[in-house]
């Protein structure tokens, strides 16, 4: 019941958020002009490499081993 309780409750503030979302666009209204879209473009497209380079890197550091836990190593009293 409670699991429901949380979807159902989630689900309702992202239906509100919407809402308020779509009578925002609604009331205003400007141009934009080109180079302002291809500057939206541009910034997304580099928000997307940087997103994707981290993963890539988070990937090969998980496979390289570094982010395995510490170990101690003992030294061993020469004799």
């Amino acid at each position: 019941m409670g699991r429901w309780l949380i979807i159902a409750s989630l689900l309702a503030l992202l239906a509100l958020t919407v809402w308020i979302v779509v009578q925002q666009w609604i009331l205003v209204s400007v141009d934009v002009p080109a180079w302002a879209w291809a500057a939206i473009a541009v910034g997304a497209l580099l928000a997307i490499l940087v997103g994707g380079g981290l993963m890539a890197l988070l990937f090969y550091s998980d496979r390289a081993g570094y982010d395995e836990p510490p170990h101690r190593i003992e030294r061993r009293d020469e004799e």
